[in-house]
């Protein structure tokens, strides 16, 4: 499949889904102070609460006066990477090729809500355009509880860090891409056992 197919029909419904689960938590919900706030879809074990995240995967860099400038520049250059790559044919398996359109749409889904929630946050009304832009954030709302997950990080309380539509897609491409990989390490050791028996 080409790339304008993927887009069109895998990352843009991703991406409007994304958004989508945002705004309306934004618009619905309260920032949540705990992973027990918010709306119990599955009491105890999934929440649909309201998090604000300026750092990156588990939080890092969350609240730094560095993290928004430094998450808006990282994602440009991801997606210039990955422009590249596919460009010089790196991403060969149809594999690879879903997990690149999983890509593009979690790291457009992650850099839109730094480039708009900073304008949207009450009390910053008179601030300057980069100080509501380093306010920026994403909106992670996806709280789940698993099983001895309290035991590896205790302070967790069994809950997963937040999460949202944009961070499963870039999850799930890692694991496409590691499938890939795997398939086309195979593949090329496969090649070279035929060429070695002539």
């Amino acid at each position: 499949m080409t790339l304008p197919r993927l887009l069109l029909f895998l990352t843009l419904p991703l991406y409007l889904l994304d958004q989508a689960t945002k705004f309306w938590t934004v618009f619905n919900l309260d920032t949540s102070r705990s992973m027990e706030d918010g709306i119990k879809i599955i009491d105890g074990h999934f929440h649909w609460i309201r998090i604000h995240n300026q750092g990156v995967a588990f939080g890092m860099g969350n609240g730094t006066s560095w993290a928004p400038v430094v998450f808006l520049i990282v994602p440009l250059i991801a997606l210039t990477l990955l422009r590249v790559l596919w460009k010089k044919g790196f991403f060969d398996h149809p594999v690879s090729k879903i997990s690149v359109a999983l890509l593009v749409c979690g790291i457009f889904g992650n850099l839109t809500d730094r480039l708009i929630q900073g304008f949207l946050l009450a009390g910053l009304e008179g601030a300057s355009f980069w100080e509501r832009l380093s306010e920026g954030y994403v909106v992670d709302f996806v709280a789940v509880k698993l099983p001895l997950y309290d035991k590896i990080v205790p302070s967790s309380g069994g809950w997963w860090p937040a999460f949202n539509v944009a961070d499963s897609c870039i999850f799930i491409a890692a694991g496409l891409l590691l499938i890939s990989g795997m398939k086309e390490e195979k593949k090329a050791k496969e090649v070279v056992e035929k060429s070695d028996e002539v």
